[in-house]
């Protein structure tokens, strides 16, 4: 029979195991809001082999892999995460996002779609979706997409100059000269050069 104090023991160490993990992915944080993006895999990687299916570490561990170029990495940890919350926004949003970066806006779409469905999908949401739609040559629902993500977030100076990018593809010059001085006036730098080219 297993004494009290045996039980105390098993109990604390279980308590310094878990302390020990988390303590890895706090560290995994602190690196890599200090930029220390291999440091922050290796203590993700860490906590992880005890808890393979904790979502924020999978997740952070995918955007460290993001932040070094390595593509292959990221997807496979954000799709790992996606995989235990299929409804994570932030997931599906940085899955939107590498398949842009990838040129693979049939992917993009996919999961902006998905992120829109969520409830209280925010603003960058439908930004992706028009920007999937935009690159696949969808002009009518890019710019419907623009416009509801300018009208959630009209502070947001890359969503005009995308949208701006579209009026000069359907050769709305005004509309398109407009979008890019919002764009500037909300600091995005872009847009200065859109002005140089496209606007007298």
């Amino acid at each position: 029979m297993i004494s009290v104090k045996n039980l105390l023991n098993i109990f604390l160490m279980a308590l310094l195991l878990a302390s020990c993990n988390e303590n890895s992915s706090s560290k995994g944080d602190v690196y890599y809001s200090e930029g220390q993006y291999e440091e922050a895999i290796m203590a993700y990687a860490s906590y992880l082999e005890n808890r393979p299916n904790n979502v924020k570490a999978l997740y952070n561990k995918g955007r460290a892999h993001e932040e070094l170029n390595e593509l292959k990495k990221a997807e496979d940890s954000f799709k790992l995460a996606l995989k235990q919350d299929p409804k994570n926004i932030q997931v599906l949003l940085s899955l939107s996002n590498l398949y842009h970066k990838n040129e693979q806006p049939e992917l993009a779409l996919m999961y902006a779609d998905n992120a829109v469905e969520v409830a209280g999908a925010p603003a960058m949401a439908y930004f992706l979706k028009a920007r999937s739609m935009h690159r696949l040559g969808n002009v009518k629902e890019a710019l419907r997409e623009y416009n509801t993500a300018i009208k959630m977030s009209p502070k947001n100076g890359q969503t005009y100059y995308y949208r701006g990018m579209l009026y000069v593809a359907t050769e709305e010059a005004s509309k398109a000269c407009s979008d890019f001085r919002t764009a500037a006036e909300n600091g995005y730098d872009p847009a200065d050069e859109a002005i140089k080219n496209y606007c007298p």
